[in-house]
């Protein structure tokens, strides 16, 4: 999908911010560059929407030059989130979404619709925020509204630079449970930048650890934790005992209060989220979300352990997952926003993902 060949570049000044940078990011992928202050991953961000143009290389989409597409072309099809956020005050949330799909000329029912759409996905009622203005919402409802903003035009490609380091923590918490969630159902491609490992480590399929504007090591959260290649990623990530190889048995709900033994689903609460249908013995023989049967229902194993589960997760737009034993004995029940609230107390209590 975005491929830097030999990618180098360097200011007026001489000073060199990205130096023969070579990466592919995939479709669908949320990669996220990482490193310390001034080793170019913003840059190197900033390059592929023409931002910035380099000094020598090239990066492509989808196999052609980013300097081939007509620049208008590109970054309309190429979301943008900022960590200021940057709504327009003088307009409305509604105006705000919309700013993308009337350049490309959307008929009013269409933009509509689409932005109803993106306020109901990160759990705004279009009925009451889509005439309000920025200045009447909070931090985290702004960053919500900046996210699908880029959404809006339904943009292959999705660049994020630090978008929440200016929340407070449980704001930041929740949009980053949003996103996790989001990426799920939309598979877009993304391309993140933080300087907060334990963020990038929480919501990546891949993290890009650079130095000095070069690639050191690229690799999936769990890999760079167990696998850092030289002492200046072990050094960056830490030493700290890793909460991925704990038993999601310590993490999952293991009451499981709502079963329903007739798949008609007549007997369900409008208020209950799941239910889980199991037999006498406990067998898990299927499971209703939000009131509809949900086909081919994926489970984790009940051996497995944090990154067993995560990797399972990251696969499906599913929202539950029954943990079973034996003979799909159903044991518990395990969400992705569990595990993002466990991976913030495992933070919290000075534990690392790496």
């Amino acid at each position: 999908m975005i491929t830097f060949k030999d990618i180098t570049k360097t200011y007026p000044d001489g000073t060199t911010a990205v130096n023969q940078f070579n990466l592919t990011i995939e479709k669908g992928e949320f990669m996220t560059l990482i490193g310390p202050s001034g080793c170019g991953k913003t840059t190197t961000m900033k390059m592929i929407n023409r931002l910035i143009d380099p000094s020598k290389g090239t990066i492509y989409i989808d196999n052609k030059p980013v300097s081939e597409y007509a620049i208008h072309e590109l970054r309309w099809n190429i979301g943008y989130v900022l960590q200021q956020i940057a709504l327009f005050p003088h307009m409305t949330v509604q105006e705000n979404i919309q700013v993308v799909p009337e350049l490309l000329k959307w008929n009013k029912e269409k933009m509509r619709k689409r932005t109803d759409e993106l306020l109901d996905m990160v759990g705004l009622d279009p009925a009451i925020f889509k005439k309000r203005y920025p200045d009447e919402l909070s931090g985290g409802q702004q960053q919500r509204i900046g996210v699908i903003r880029a959404l809006a035009a339904n943009p292959d490609i999705v660049l994020m630079d630090e978008p929440f380091s200016s929340l407070d923590p449980i704001s930041r918490e929740q949009l980053q449970i949003d996103i996790f969630k989001l990426q799920t159902e939309i598979k877009k491609t993304i391309v993140f930048v933080t300087h907060d490992m334990d963020e990038a480590l929480k919501m990546s399929d891949r993290i890009c650890l650079m130095k000095e504007g070069r690639v050191i090591q690229c690799d999936s959260p769990q890999q760079l934790m167990k696998n850092p290649q030289d002492d200046f990623v072990e050094e960056f990530i830490g030493n700290r005992q890793s909460p991925w190889l704990k038993p999601i048995k310590e993490v999952m709900k293991r009451d499981i209060n709502y079963f329903i033994k007739d798949r008609s689903g007549t007997n369900m609460d409008e208020k209950v989220p799941y239910y889980i249908m199991i037999d006498e013995n406990q067998h898990l023989t299927g499971m209703f979300e939000s009131h509809r049967e949900v086909k081919n229902v994926v489970t984790i194993p009940a051996e497995s352990t944090i990154e067993d589960a995560y990797k399972i997760i990251r696969s499906t737009n599913q929202s539950h997952f029954p943990v079973v034993g034996d003979n799909q004995k159903a044991v518990g029940v395990v969400t992705s926003q569990q595990l993002l609230h466990y991976f913030y107390q495992q933070e919290k209590e000075g534990a690392s993902f790496l």
